[in-house]
């Protein structure tokens, strides 16, 4: 990633994006071009250095709309298995560079997937929704009753914040904020 690439990201306006299950979610940018590849590198090619360069572009977009300090991230768990042979969880990588830049805390013992969910890029929204059913579980000792800023890397649905949002509010959180790195849609 070179300055010249990261300056032709383009961020989307600094609002809200959607609510899911009555939650606001803010997304940095579309999933397109350098943004794209940015994504697909630090994901499926091992190119772990990338995080820093979302977590930057992440917080130059969060900082347009607030200077808070005293969020928990949570980055979006990935099954134990899948995290195995990739080696690591490319949104916690992400969330300890974005906590390092906005002096916020990470806390990614809150919630973890226990459900081995498929991809979910290739399924419609009632598929994506089945997929994620049940997919998550609350460790309440490790909340610390802080507002709680999930952060994935893209927002398509929302079904994965709607599910993560869902089982938060079983265990009676519901001081929660959703942040994507991008969407698809430019227009929502």
């Amino acid at each position: 990633m070179c300055s010249n690439c990261y300056e032709q990201m383009d961020f989307l306006p600094a609002k809200i994006n959607r609510y899911v299950e009555g939650k606001k979610v803010y997304c940095a940018g579309v999933y397109s071009k350098n943004l794209q590849k940015l994504i697909r590198g630090l994901k499926y090619h091992n190119q772990r250095d990338l995080a820093y360069y979302l977590a930057k572009f992440m917080a130059e977009y969060f900082s347009k709309i607030t200077d808070r300090k005293d969020l928990e991230v949570i980055p979006v768990p990935i099954f134990p298995k899948r995290e195995k042979k990739r080696k690591y969880n490319h949104m916690n990588l992400v969330g300890e560079e974005f906590c390092r830049i906005t002096s916020n805390t990470l806390n990614t013992g809150l919630i973890k997937r226990i459900k081995d969910t498929k991809p979910q890029y290739k399924l419609k929204r009632n598929e994506r929704i089945k997929n994620l059913a049940n997919a998550f579980e609350v460790n309440l000792s490790n909340y610390h009753g802080k507002t709680l800023l999930l952060i994935d890397d893209i927002c398509t649905t929302g079904s994965t914040f709607e599910e993560m949002i869902k089982e938060l509010k079983r265990n009676g959180i519901d001081d929660i904020i959703c942040f994507a790195a991008t969407t698809p849609f430019d227009e929502l």
